[in-house]
């Protein structure tokens, strides 16, 4: 598993890592609020890629990259 430390390489990655093949992709987010940290995992069983942060900034980038990949989800390119 890869913890990417940059937002931007990490939100790159997980979309390309979607696209790639979209039916075995799968997208994980975890908040826990006793620490203040929000983890994301996106994986197609063979690459796993995760992204740690304590910042509350970050969750607006969540929802971003959230809207990317359903609009992905909903397009009818095939």
């Amino acid at each position: 598993m890869t913890f990417l430390t940059s937002w931007e390489e990490f939100s790159k990655a997980a979309e390309l890592l979607y696209t790639n093949d979209p039916m075995k992709c799968r997208f994980v987010t975890k908040y826990r609020h006793c620490d203040g940290k929000l983890e994301i995992k996106i994986t197609d069983d063979a690459v796993c890629l995760q992204y740690r942060s304590e910042h509350a900034q970050d969750v607006k980038k969540l929802e971003k990259l959230t809207s990317q990949l359903m609009r992905h989800m909903t397009s009818k390119e095939k």
